[in-house]
C-alpha cells in the first residue's frame, strides 16, 4: 500500500474527493506539469516554479513520493545528481492537466506584470493543435524559449523542455498566437496562413539511385 500524503483527507467516499486528497494541494499539479516534461533536479524544479518556497516544494515532493506519483533516482557519473520523475500513475495526470488547461485558456489573456513565463508552459495547451501535424517530433520556438512535442502514430502525445536533435517539424510563433491556439480562437493552419506562425518540415533525404 502506498504511504498516504501528510495532508488531511476530505474523508468522503467520492472519486473526485479521493483524487483531491492526492493532488489537490497548492503546487502539486504544477509539479506534475514540470515533470511531464521529463526528469528534473530539485534545483531545476525550484527555478521553474517561481513563487514556491524550498520548504513547500520539498514537502510536496515528499507527499507525492508517498502517494507513488513521483519517484527519485540517482543519475550515474559523471552527473551524480538526483532527479525526480513521474511514475506511470503520475503520468496518467496528463489528460487531467490538458482538460484543466483547456478550461482555463479563455481566461489567460495577456501576462500580468507579476506573471512569470516559461516557453514549455504553452506545451500542454498546444498538444491538440500540434497533434494535427501527425506522428513525429515538433520543435516549437518562442521568444521565451523552446520546447518539443512527440506525437505517436496512435495519437499519444508527450512534451519536453528545450530543443531536440533532428525534429520532424519546426514551428516558430509567439506567445499571443499560442494563447489564441489554446483558446480555440485560431487553428494551426490559420496561424501559418496568416503569418503568425512559421512551420518548416525538413525535406526527406533521397538515397541516390
Amino acid at each position: 500500500m502506498p504511504r498516504q500524503p501528510r495532508r488531511r483527507s476530505y474523508d468522503q467516499h467520492c472519486a473526485a474527493a479521493r483524487a483531491l486528497d492526492l493532488v489537490g494541494d497548492r503546487w502539486t499539479l504544477l509539479v506534475v506539469r514540470e515533470l511531464l516534461a521529463g526528469p528534473r533536479r530539485y534545483t531545476d524544479l525550484h527555478a521553474d516554479l517561481p513563487g514556491v518556497s524550498t520548504d513547500m516544494l520539498a514537502g510536496r515532493l515528499k507527499d507525492m513520493e508517498g502517494a507513488e506519483l513521483v519517484t527519485r533516482r540517482r543519475l550515474p557519473p559523471p552527473a551524480s545528481a538526483s532527479v525526480y520523475e513521474l511514475t506511470p500513475r503520475g503520468r496518467d495526470l496528463l489528460p487531467v492537466l490538458r482538460t484543466l488547461a483547456a478550461w482555463g485558456a479563455p481566461d489567460l489573456g495577456e501576462p500580468r506584470p507579476t506573471d512569470a513565463v516559461r516557453a514549455h508552459w504553452y506545451a500542454i495547451p498546444l498538444l491538440g493543435a500540434l497533434a494535427e501535424l501527425g506522428a513525429g517530433v515538433v520543435q516549437v520556438t518562442l521568444d521565451e524559449g523552446e520546447f518539443h512535442v512527440r506525437i505517436g502514430a496512435d495519437g499519444a502525445v508527450a512534451y519536453g523542455d528545450g530543443a531536440v536533435d533532428a525534429p520532424d517539424a519546426r514551428l516558430r510563433t509567439d506567445a499571443a498566437t499560442c494563447r489564441a491556439l489554446a483558446a480555440g480562437e485560431l487553428t494551426l493552419g490559420e496561424a501559418v496562413e496568416s503569418g503568425r506562425a512559421v512551420l518548416e518540415r525538413p525535406a526527406p533525404v533521397v538515397a541516390p539511385a
